[in-house]
Parts: structure tokens; sequence; C-alpha cells
């Protein structure tokens, strides 16, 4: 069943209306006639199974059936992930936000080798951002995560202050015991923030920062397991760990 994104505004008396891009997907890519359902979002935290009652040159109407079940995790995260090279930004955030995170923050580290200007950053932002809500489609999320600025490590983790719970993956770290521990003792309803590092991990000075955040309280050291994950596929499996610990 296909996935569609409104706004509350949209959502009237039972009745939805989709229009902008999503009507000649609908339309000519998908060739969608009156009476199919479809699964409707408000990017709000609201799900609607729905019947298309009407296809006009610039509107569908939908009828909404019942409501869903929402696919949200439990706890809202925050990725703040490395800048890598080639296309494996692209993945990164598709395979998060399959797994539930809630925005996904780019970091320029010390050793990453992409290096971007602030006119390529908006760009590729705008594109990172197109590919979260594919992403969000295709998953079945109630909403569509925000990929935002880029970043510097220091203002990443100035950010993150203001969140419950930060997770620092560290190949160096050993141990996995502890990465359950903090991972089972995480509330519902927290504020999560888990950093990335880029190919070449995180520099000297961006761990000796961490450890001193450590120290005051919130932020965690853990591993992943003794295997060295790929800058792409780290991410994910803090993802992973984190919604086996906490989903019903």
């Amino acid at each position: 069943m296909f996935q569609f994104f409104v706004g509350p505004e949209d959502i009237s008396e039972g009745m939805v209306s989709v229009t902008g891009s999503d009507v000649n997907h609908m339309k000519n890519a998908l060739r969608m006639r009156a009476g199919e359902r479809v699964r409707v979002s408000d990017n709000a935290g609201q799900d609607f199974l729905c019947e298309i009652a009407s296809i006009e040159e610039a509107l569908v109407t939908l009828r909404i059936l019942a409501p869903c079940q929402g696919t949200e995790l439990p706890v809202q995260v925050t990725l703040f992930q490395g800048l890598p090279k080639s296309d494996k930004m692209e993945w990164a955030i598709q395979k998060s936000i399959e797994l539930g995170v809630t925005e996904i923050i780019p970091v320029a580290m010390r050793n990453c080798v992409v290096k971007l200007d602030d006119k390529k950053a908006e760009a590729k932002r705008k594109r990172w951002q197109a590919i979260a809500e594919s992403a969000a489609k295709q998953s079945k999320r109630s909403i569509i995560p925000q990929v935002g600025r880029v970043r510097s490590f220091q203002e990443a983790m100035e950010l993150s202050q203001t969140l419950d719970v930060r997770i620092f993956p560290y190949e160096q770290e050993r141990g996995m015991a502890h990465t359950r521990e903090v991972f089972q003792n995480i509330e519902a309803g927290s504020s999560i923030g888990i950093f990335i590092g880029p190919e070449g991990g995180f520099s000297a000075e961006e761990v000796e920062l961490a450890k001193e955040e450590m120290e005051k309280g919130g932020l965690y050291v853990v591993s992943l397991g003794n295997r060295i994950l790929r800058t792409e596929t780290a991410g994910t499996a803090a993802l992973a760990m984190l919604a086996y610990a906490l989903e019903d």
C-alpha cells in the first residue's frame, strides 16, 4: 500500500485533500483510480487508511476509512552523522530513516574527506531531504524526518546538550554489557543523540571532547561490537539496537 504525506490543514470532516507533486505521481506514475486504498500521514503523528474518492486535474480527494497504528519509535532520535564521501551519506540517511531516526544532522569532523562550502552544503541538504521524504514514504513513517544544515563537531556537541541521552559509539571501546545497560535504561519519551564518525573515525580531539561531556553526565561512550563498522553501517546498527531495546 502506498504512503503519502499531507498537512493537518488538508484533513477535514473525514476527507483528505492531496495536492502538489503527489497528484501527478498518483495519476500518471502509479495510475491510481477511485476506490484504491492508500495510507496517509499528517506529518504530526496521525496515520489513516484512506480510499480514493476522486481524482481531478490538480487534486486527489481521499475518504478516511480508519486510523492506522503509528510507526514511530517511543523516543526522539537525532543522528549526528560525520560527513562521508560518495553516496554513503545518502545510504545512511535512507537506512536510518527506515529504522526510525527523527532528525539527521550532517557533521563536518576533522577526519572527513568531504569538504563542503555553504553553497554546496545547502544543495546537498536539499537532495538529502528529498531522499529522506522518499524513505519515509517507503517505510510507512508517521513523520518526514528533517535533515539539518551541516555543523561543525563543536556545534553538534553543543546542540546535543539539550538532549536527554547522548550515545557516542567508539571503535576502541569494548564490552557490549555496558551498551546493553545504557540502551535498556533509556526511558520512553526521551530525546536521544547518536554520534557517528566519518571514514577516518573520530579525531583524538573529538574523543577527548566527548569524554569531557561524559564526565558531566548524559553522554555514554559505547561499543557496537568487536568488529569495526563502516560509517554508513554504524548509525543503522545503533538504531537497530535501540529499536530492539525499546519497541514492544
